[in-house]
């Protein structure tokens, strides 16, 4: 059995769907790894993962874009041609366990990690 890791920041408010009489709730998140290049200069890059819960719709009114989450699941990777004819990939993972480890930030807020990202340790 493959299982999935992560923590990550809601990146839209979760949607419910209807499949064949039970329902699933659709979500992504989002985890940005920050590092220097070989010149020094900060970079980003952000992972993506789309995430489905079976049976668990009452969670979706807490699934808001932004919120902090950490979740275990069953991890899915999958390639696509988009409609413009482009190979793309998706990194998919079905939940079995979340977290909800923070609230959307709001404007100009920033966290307690922010704060002491200049610490070394």
């Amino acid at each position: 059995m493959l299982k999935m890791t992560l923590i990550g920041h809601i990146g839209q408010d979760a949607t419910n769907t209807d499949v064949n009489g039970k329902t699933v709730t659709n979500f992504s998140v989002a985890h940005t790894e920050k590092y220097k290049d070989k010149n020094g200069v900060e970079q980003k890059n952000t992972t993506w993962v789309n995430c489905s819960m079976w049976e668990r719709e009452k969670l979706a009114p807490y699934l808001k874009k932004g919120t902090q989450v950490f979740i275990e699941g069953t991890p899915d990777a999958r390639a696509y041609q988009s409609k413009d004819q482009e190979l793309k990939s998706s990194l998919d993972c079905r939940v079995q366990t979340i977290q909800l480890l923070g609230g959307p930030r709001k404007e100009g807020e920033s966290s307690a990690a922010d704060a002491h990202d200049d610490l070394p340790f």
